[in-house]
């Protein structure tokens, strides 16, 4: 929850920073894209870490991270130091508890309904934007940006005695096992460095064709939420004439229905092909996306209706992704794997917010960037069928500290 709120803010930031700098969107929006691809990139070595030395230790480290970087925030003057602090600072702490840590807690955690549980852990994202962004929209355009940092920093450090205290690495930790689980968990000690592990999780993924039609998809995926919606819709409403609370709200209400159609895809996870699924979230995602610059000029219903729409389509695509990932590369090897494919989808959003940046500095509004994103995403639908459906052997990986035999798909 913390890692989307935090995540988020450089889109209630880019306006402010715009007036009180005279930084054009296009400058801005490359800190965002350093950021997104941090917060992506960062995850398979999360995952490694998280791996050696626990969900804990990972976990406090990254809100200090996240709390520094945004602290420092307030004393900048030049372009470099905001690539420097809200790009890789703070994308890196936030990428140690994205998309990755909801995988391995729910993997680590359930055997039953864990399409379910991932859900609603991905849904947390959604609240943690619901609760931050209306706020920190406000704290921008009333006290000022710097203030909005600094609420950030302090929301970081509140939560670290909270994870100190409770948060655990295993079921084995309490004398449990996982739920629905036969046996107690046992899984091996992750030996050798963590780096080195989270390359050969690479290296195991790109032998698998399963692996590029995921990783192009989710590129897809990040290209048209975080990159595009996500950094840019406050901007792009402040154009259409709304206010930065007001801009700010659209997102939260997004994070409104991202909850019920996150946790509604879990469901669906559990009972029907991902793929289809996939096929169309995507699809309606990419219809959605081409009457957008439409949407704007029409009464303000119809922006109601693309924003609930967008909510409930928003993060649906994470637990069928990671369904099909622990299918294809088993339970010792997906997270790592999957931190990958996640890294595909930071990259994507990075691509498209500095595009639509540049895109808006050019023509002077969006509509070209939400166009080729919405196309884009039906070729994401049709990529997502491509990926096989049925187990016929299994990809040998004997390489310590990445897993045993995990199955595949053909």
């Amino acid at each position: 929850m913390g890692a989307a709120g935090f995540r988020a803010t450089p889109s209630v930031l880019i306006v402010p920073l715009q007036n009180e700098f005279g930084w054009n969107r296009a400058v801005i929006s490359v800190a965002v894209s350093i950021n997104l691809v941090l917060f992506g990139l960062t995850g398979p070595f999360a995952a490694a870490l998280m791996d050696r030395f626990g969900l804990r230790v990972v976990t406090v480290g990254a809100l200090v991270t996240v709390a520094t970087g945004a602290l420092l925030t307030t004393v900048m003057d030049a372009p470099w130091q905001l690539y420097l602090l809200w790009g890789v600072v703070v994308g890196l702490g936030t990428g140690c508890m994205a998309s990755v840590l909801a995988a391995t807690v729910a993997g680590r955690w359930f055997v039953h309904r864990r399409g379910l549980v991932l859900g609603a852990l991905t849904a947390a994202g959604a609240t943690g934007q619901l609760i931050f962004l209306p706020w920190l929209g406000w704290l921008a355009q009333n006290p000022g940006w710097r203030l909005a940092s600094i609420a950030v920093a302090a929301a970081a450090l509140a939560v670290v005695p909270i994870v100190a205290i409770f948060l655990r690495n295993r079921p084995s930790d309490l004398g449990l096992r996982a739920y629905g689980a036969t046996e107690a968990d046992s899984a091996p000690a992750t030996v050798g460095s963590p780096i080195m592990n989270a390359f050969r999780g690479l290296r195991l993924g790109v032998r698998s064709r399963d692996f590029w039609l995921l990783g192009g998809s989710f590129f897809i995926c990040g290209a048209s939420t975080n990159g595009l919606i996500g950094t840019h819709l406050i901007p792009a409403s402040i154009d259409h004439g709304m206010t930065e609370v007001t801009a700010a709200s659209l997102l939260a209400v997004i994070g409104v229905f991202d909850v019920l159609g996150t946790l509604a895809s879990g469901y669906l996870t559990d009972r029907f092909d991902s793929r289809w699924l996939l096929f169309f979230y995507y699809g309606l995602r990419g219809l959605s996306l081409l009457l957008l610059p439409y949407v704007f000029g029409s009464p303000a219903f119809a922006l109601i209706l693309f924003i609930v729409f967008y909510g409930l389509d928003w993060v649906a695509t994470v637990p069928p992704t990671v369904q099909i990932a622990r299918r294809v590369f088993g339970a010792q090897n997906f997270a790592i794997v999957y931190g990958w494919i996640f890294a595909a989808h930071q990259i994507g959003a990075a691509s498209i917010a500095f595009a639509a940046g540049a895109v808006r500095t050019v023509f002077g509004d969006y509509q070209i960037a939400f166009m080729s994103s919405g196309l884009l995403c039906l070729v994401a639908a049709g990529l997502v069928l491509r990926i096989a459906q049925g187990r016929t052997g299994t990809v040998a990986v004997v390489e310590p500290g990445v897993g045993a035999e995990a199955p595949a798909y053909s």
